[in-house]
């Protein structure tokens, strides 16, 4: 299954029932929650994670995983509705991610922070895109998340979990001509911001 068949394959059709259910504590809910995103997960984990600098020492199945134990860990989780649910993997991964940087970076003797190009999969600011910091990333995006809440969830859906327009559309409810120029709108924001 392809996050598109998301909108269309029955199984989905009552997910919003059954995050409700695994929020009001059924474990019976959380087990087929996870067991129909978990393929997903894995898929856009590898590829993202295949475009980034530190692809050979943190593994999709890993970064899915610890996103898992993170869910299940959540004490009291309020699921609304799959945006919601998407959207706090998406944050999830995030952190992963940048704790994976941050770790690596510590451990490397006077050497720089691993950079990366801002893009998620065909996407750009203009043409070549420039080198980023993701220490500096994550400080922007954070920074964002006060001015533009769905910016900044469009760019982690995107940059974090690689999700494309149209997926990133589905998850938010949003026309993808939104995600799109929201999109832009929020890399030349974070450029701008990383850039002071």
């Amino acid at each position: 299954m392809t996050m598109r068949d998301v909108e269309t394959d029955p199984q989905w059709g009552d997910v919003t029932q059954l995050l409700e259910a695994w929020s009001d504590g059924s474990q019976a809910a959380l087990h087929e929650v996870l067991v129909m995103v978990v393929d997903d997960l894995r898929r856009l984990a590898a590829g993202q994670l295949a475009r980034r600098p530190f692809s050979e020492t943190l593994q999709p199945t890993v970064l899915v995983n610890e996103a898992f134990l993170r869910l299940v860990g959540n004490p009291n989780p309020r699921w609304r509705n799959r945006s919601q649910f998407f959207g706090y993997v998406a944050s999830t991964m995030r952190r992963i991610i940048l704790n994976h940087v941050r770790d690596t970076h510590a451990l490397k003797r006077g050497g720089g922070m691993a950079h990366t190009t801002f893009e998620s999969p065909g996407a750009q600011v203009g043409g070549a895109a420039p080198s980023l910091d993701w220490i500096d990333l994550d400080r922007a995006l954070t920074s964002l998340e006060t001015v533009d809440r769905r910016q900044a969830r469009i760019v982690e859906l995107r940059f974090f979990v690689g999700l494309t327009v149209d997926e990133t559309a589905r998850i938010l409810r949003i026309s993808p001509r939104t995600v799109r120029r929201e999109w832009h709108g929020a890399r030349l924001w974070l450029l701008r911001e990383m850039s002071k």
